[in-house]
C-alpha cells in the first residue's frame, strides 16, 4: 500500500505546488494591469484584454496539473503492475 500512499502524496503536493504557482502569477498580472491602467487610462480596453489572455494561459498550467494528478491517482498505468507484484509477495 505504500505505492498508493506515495501517489496520492504526489497528487497533492503536486496540486499544491500548482496552484501555488498559478495563484502568485495571476495575483502579479493583476497587478500590473492595474498598475498599467492608472498609468494610462486611455489604453484600458487593450490591457485588459491582454491580462485576460495571459491569465486564460497561466489558468491552463492548473488545468493541466489537475489532470496529471488525476491521471497519478486514477489512470495510474503502473497500478496493476504494482497489485500484482503485492499479490505474490503476499503468497
Amino acid at each position: 500500500m505504500e505505492f498508493f500512499t506515495m501517489c496520492m502524496l504526489a497528487a497533492g503536493f503536486g496540486m499544491a505546488i500548482g496552484a501555488f504557482g498559478t495563484g502568485i502569477g495571476q495575483g502579479l498580472a493583476v497587478s500590473r494591469a492595474v498598475e498599467g491602467v492608472s498609468r494610462n487610462p486611455g489604453a484600458s480596453g487593450k490591457i485588459m484584454t491582454i491580462m485576460l489572455i495571459g491569465l486564460a494561459m497561466i489558468e491552463s498550467l492548473a488545468i493541466y496539473v489537475l489532470v496529471v494528478c488525476l491521471i497519478i491517482l486514477f489512470a495510474n498505468p503502473y497500478k496493476d503492475i504494482v497489485v500484482k507484484a503485492l499479490e505474490t509477495v503476499a503468497k
